[in-house]
C-alpha cells in the first residue's frame, strides 16, 4: 500500500535517529502521533514490531540518511497535500479528474480549483465548503449532494445533474454557467445569482428538495 508523501523535516519528530547499528530504541515514551508517523516509515522498510523498533535490523543507516537528506516522510493521508483537502490521498486541485468516481464520499472543504471534472460522479457526496473555482464540471453528476457554501465562481456547470442537491449559500458569482443542467428539486436558498442566471434557472426550475422540503422555484425567488 502506497502512502502519500509530505515534505517536512524528520527532525520535527524529535525522535533520535542516530542510533548505533545494533541498538534498539523504545518508542513508547514519545508522543503517539509522532510514533505513528515513524512506524509507517519503518513498516514500509519491513519492520512491524510493536513499539520496539530495531533500527539496526530493519532500517539501514543509509536509508535513514537518504530520508533525512530528502526531508521526506510517509504521513497520514488526511494530513497530506495542504491544498488537497480531507480527501488528501491525491491532489485534486488543477487536475484532470474526468470520469472519476467520488460518489458518496465526504469531501468537506475539498479543493478542486481549476480541475477538469467532466462526467465526474459526485452523487450523494458531502461537499460542504468545497471549491470548484474555475473548474470544468461539464456533464458531472452532483445529484443528492450537499453543496452548502461551495464556491462555483467562474466554474462551468453546464449539463450538470443537480437534482435534489442542496446549494444553500453557494457562491456563483463571475461567469458561472448552469446551461443545460438538471435542477429538479435543487435548493438554491441564499445563492447570490445574477439576474440573467436567475431568469434562466427559473425557466427550468421544478420540484421540491426531499431533504429541506423547499420548492426549487421558491429558493430561486422566481416570480
Amino acid at each position: 500500500m502506497a502512502f502519500p508523501i509530505l515534505k517536512v523535516s524528520l527532525s520535527s519528530f524529535k525522535i533520535p535517529l542516530s542510533l548505533s547499528h545494533n541498538s534498539c530504541s523504545t518508542l513508547s515514551r514519545y508522543p503517539a502521533p509522532q510514533v505513528q508517523l515513524v512506524k509507517k516509515v519503518l513498516e514500509v522498510q519491513g519492520c512491524r514490531r510493536n513499539l520496539i523498533v530495531c533500527l539496526g535490523e530493519s532500517v539501514s543507516k543509509a536509508s535513514l540518511l537518504a530520508l533525512v537528506s530528502a526531508s521526506l516522510v510517509f504521513a497520514d493521508p488526511a494530513l497530506a497535500f495542504k491544498g488537497g483537502g480531507p480527501y488528501g490521498q491525491e491532489v485534486t486541485r488543477g487536475q484532470d479528474l474526468t470520469g472519476k468516481d467520488f460518489s458518496g464520499k465526504t469531501l468537506i472543504k475539498q479543493d478542486f480549483k481549476t480541475s477538469i471534472l467532466r462526467q465526474t460522479n459526485f452523487k450523494g457526496a458531502k461537499l460542504l465548503g468545497a471549491s470548484f473555482f474555475d473548474a470544468d464540471l461539464t456533464g458531472a453528476d452532483l445529484s443528492d449532494t450537499d453543496l452548502r457554501g461551495v464556491d462555483f465562481s467562474l466554474a462551468n456547470v453546464t449539463k450538470v445533474n443537480l437534482s435534489n442537491a442542496i446549494l444553500e449559500g453557494a457562491l456563483v458569482t463571475g461567469n458561472t454557467s448552469f446551461k443545460g443542467s438538471n435542477i429538479t428539486g435543487a435548493d438554491f436558498t441564499d445563492v447570490p445569482l445574477r439576474d440573467d442566471q436567475r431568469e434562466y434557472l427559473c425557466k427550468v426550475a421544478d420540484g421540491v428538495n426531499p431533504t429541506t422540503g423547499n420548492p426549487t422555484r421558491d429558493t430561486l425567488l422566481c416570480k
